[in-house]
């Protein structure tokens, strides 16, 4: 049995059951996995567009900084704004703005309109914390963290999928722009969306309900964050993720300019290797990272992924130095980069929850949240600096040696769980 159209659809006193929750969960994993295969589709092209529209390589890293500047400031707000209006609304505004934001993107004449139209789809797409609150209202709390795993899938998938066929579509001019295609591809699944969203998404926050526990609408709750680092270790595993986060984003923005600069690589081949780190870093969380865990801990595996990862960034830096054998280089160091941050990604919230107490497990998770969308509205503009300023290895290198420090961080502060 479907739901009634909008229209007709009575918001539900009580969270809804059976096909009806199936369904709403079932929507929001689209919701949230078109947003990351948005997201993803423009990473392989994006910093040539802008480019080819007259950026210095500074500015080509900007489209992808001024999308997570714009989530960072807005996932709270949305999220405040669901707690009092309901999430129904804010998902499906949601939704329909990610569609015309992509679509935004597609047909920007200008540099200064492809910015403008990265803004507003970070605005549009920052509704993790409205999906999660979802998530938390339909099922009860035996089943959370299965509901919220399922939106982490979303996440995952959507970043393996989305640089890949991005890439491949974007060797695909129209009307002579290389970014149409994978723009309007992802605009054109956010309006199918939208359409199912209107069928299958009930509102899950009664009338009674709203408005009685309010979130702040900041991005940083720096109250919380103390509260947070209060804990013994909580924060070195804060800081261990700003660290891995910021680089890992840096990377991310930069990557298609160092591939065409030292490579000449097509844009398709650059999604393939965005491709190959999803897919590497899929397997690692799903599958090494439950076996490993509880036979050697969650620190040892973050000591593990850092460095792995610094040694992975090294690599990357130089692999433009090696002559023929400097494309092997550039898929070793993306496997190894995608086989430490899928240890790492899993283990540091595993870490800090397993040491936090119940009545400081959302705070801790928290902070680790915030420290990590502050890194990735860093990232690209740390990235793009180094590479426009210093050489097109920098941000690499410096990565490498960031890593490093956030591994004898993590060696000296993050202890291993004693075992009985």
């Amino acid at each position: 049995m479907t739901a009634p159209p909008p229209s007709e659809a009575p918001v539900p006193t009580t969270t809804p059951t059976g096909r009806a929750r199936t369904a709403s969960i079932g929507t929001l994993f689209l919701t949230v996995f078109i947003d990351l295969l948005g997201f993803g589709l423009v990473i392989p092209f994006l910093p040539g567009l802008a480019r080819r529209l007259g950026a210095g390589d500074f500015v080509a890293t900007m489209p992808g900084a001024v999308y997570s500047i714009m989530q960072f400031f807005f996932i709270p707000i949305w999220g405040r704004l669901s707690d009092r209006v309901g999430r129904r609304p804010v998902l499906l505004w949601s939704i329909a703005a990610t569609s015309v934001g992509m679509a935004l993107v597609g047909l920007a004449p200008s540099l200064l309109l492809l910015l403008a139209a990265r803004a507003f789809s970070g605005i549009a797409t920052a509704n993790i914390a409205v999906a999660q609150a979802y998530v938390a209202d339909v099922t009860p709390p035996e089943h959370r963290a299965r509901g919220m795993g399922i939106i982490g899938i979303a996440f995952g998938l959507g970043f393996i999928f989305g640089p890949f066929i991005g890439g491949w579509l974007a060797q695909f001019p129209v009307f002579g722009r290389e970014g149409f295609l994978p723009a309007f591809v992802a605009a054109g699944l956010a309006a199918v969306n939208f359409l199912i969203a209107l069928r299958t998404l009930p509102e899950s926050l009664p009338p009674e309900r709203r408005g009685k526990q309010v979130r702040r609408a900041v991005p940083l709750d720096l109250a919380a964050i103390r509260a947070a680092i209060a804990v013994p270790g909580i924060g070195a595993a804060v800081a261990v993720n700003f660290a891995m986060v910021l680089w890992f984003a840096g990377m991310e923005q930069t990557f298609n300019l160092f591939t065409m600069d030292g490579f000449g690589m097509s844009t398709a081949a650059t999604g393939r290797i965005f491709g190959i780190v999803g897919v590497v870093g899929a397997i690692v969380q799903g599958g090494v990272v439950r076996r490993l865990a509880p036979r050697v801990g969650e620190a040892r595996l973050v000591y593990w992924g850092l460095g792995i990862q610094a040694v992975a960034f090294a690599l990357l830096g130089v692999s433009s130095d090696f002559g023929q054998l400097g494309v092997l280089a550039l898929y070793t160091s993306a496997g190894l980069i995608a086989l430490g941050n899928g240890l790492t990604t899993p283990s540091l919230p595993a870490f800090a929850s397993r040491r936090a107490t119940v009545t400081t497990q959302g705070v801790t998770l928290g902070a680790l949240q915030s420290a990590a969308a502050l890194a990735r509205a860093a990232g690209p503009l740390v990235g793009g600096a180094l590479y426009a300023t210093i050489d097109p290895r920098a941000p690499y290198l410096a990565g490498a040696v960031g890593l490093a420090a956030a591994g004898v961080l993590a060696l000296a502060r993050l202890r291993p769980q004693t075992t009985a």
